[in-house]
């Protein structure tokens, strides 16, 4: 399994650590920054970044993990292109319905107020729980494609 990562500076700590516990979970990880601190940068870069990769990627179904101060504005950007459903999720219950429900091939968290340890819960849930494609879930994921 592959992960896209990316981060803004509000979410460059959360990003360590969230790094960390991928590729100590034996996930290899493709940073695509930020990856140092820079008060001026902006989420749309990392969130096109990511994205980008994803797209790029001959993985199966790539994924990836952004995160910004609030999750929000990396959400709305990364879902601004075609065959991304970004979820912003604030705990396990969200992530599961993200994958779940949404088949979510984006997590996005914030870096204010997500914790290590929950992002490690959240990022768990998210990973390991598979699309139930259930017939309701996949009408409605049509429909999203089929939007604009």
């Amino acid at each position: 399994m592959k992960i896209f990562l990316g981060s803004d500076h509000a979410g460059l700590e959360l990003k360590r650590s969230v790094k960390d516990f991928l590729i100590r979970s034996g996930i290899e990880v493709v940073d695509e920054g930020d990856d140092h601190l820079d008060p001026n940068d902006d989420f749309p870069v990392f969130a096109a970044r990511v994205v980008n990769a994803m797209k790029a990627s001959t993985e199966v179904d790539p994924m990836g993990i952004l995160i910004c101060g609030s999750g929000q504005g990396m959400c709305m950007a990364a879902n601004r292109f075609k065959g991304i459903r970004a979820a912003l999720c604030w705990n396990v219950r969200e992530a599961h319905a993200a994958r779940n429900d949404d088949n979510s091939n984006v997590l996005c968290l914030s870096g204010r107020s997500t914790t290590p340890g929950r992002a490690e819960a959240v990022v768990t849930t998210w990973l390991n729980t598979p699309f139930a494609g259930a017939s309701r879930f996949k009408r409605r994921l049509k429909e999203l494609d089929e939007l604009n």
